[in-house]
């Protein structure tokens, strides 16, 4: 691998370039935990070297977090020419889009980063959600165990506490509600194979200095976030 590459997948490179350009574009989710750049010391230069070296760090796991977005990106696209679904279009940057908040706290920034960004990695998501079967008993105990989630409009405004064993009639019948729990749970499950996915996948790939996975604990920088 030349020094003009991130990464290779399967022996073939992966430019810095793309890398670069997702960032240069916008793509990126503010790493947290970075500490306060305060600092008791009376030294105003050690200070000075002392929030140089945080910025220098967040910028080092920018770069490795943005190497996994592109990352995942070549590699839905690639499953998508094997599944044979529809052309992904351009590669990333395509658009800037913003990742809901929600989505980095229930896939974790790279992957909800990866599905905002890539329509390779959307695509590969639907596939694997139209495999995914969901057995009638697997719908009726998700509403048997989540009734409180349930209440019929009229007692969500008659303020029914759904904790306090509402009436039947303050529950929506589960006709009512059964193809939208299949549909939250076939969602689910399919999120879970595409991390399964991705942890095969990405075994496959090999990294540059510098373009290690961000929680890869073989760099000093590492930290364990997705």
């Amino acid at each position: 691998m030349t020094e003009d590459y991130a990464a290779s997948v399967r022996g073939e490179p992966i430019p810095k370039a793309r890398v670069s350009a997702f960032l240069n574009a916008g793509g990126t989710v503010p790493f947290r935990g970075a500490g306060n750049c305060a600092t008791s010391h009376d030294d105003a230069a050690h200070a000075r070297q002392h929030i140089a070296a945080l910025s220098a760090r967040a910028e080092r796991q920018r770069r490795r977090w943005a190497t996994q977005v592109i990352i995942t990106d070549e590699l839905a696209r690639r499953a998508c020419v094997a599944r044979r679904l529809a052309p992904p279009g351009d590669v990333l940057p395509m658009q800037l889009l913003t990742v809901p908040e929600t989505d980095v706290a229930d896939l974790g920034s790279i992957v909800a980063a990866a599905l905002a960004h890539s329509p390779a990695a959307r695509a590969l998501l639907a596939d694997l959600e139209r495999e995914q079967h969901i057995p009638e008993t697997a719908v009726r105990d998700y509403y048997e165990r989540n009734r409180d989630r349930f209440l019929t409009p009229d007692a969500l405004r008659r303020g029914v506490d759904p904790y306090d064993e509402p009436a039947p009639a303050d529950i929506q019948p589960y006709e009512d509600v059964r193809n939208g729990i299949t549909q939250q749970l076939r969602g689910a499950a399919a999120r879970r194979a595409f991390f399964d996915w991705l942890d095969r996948a990405r075994a496959d790939v090999v990294y540059a200095e510098g373009h290690e996975h961000p929680g890869d604990p073989s760099h000093p920088d590492h930290e364990h976030r997705h």
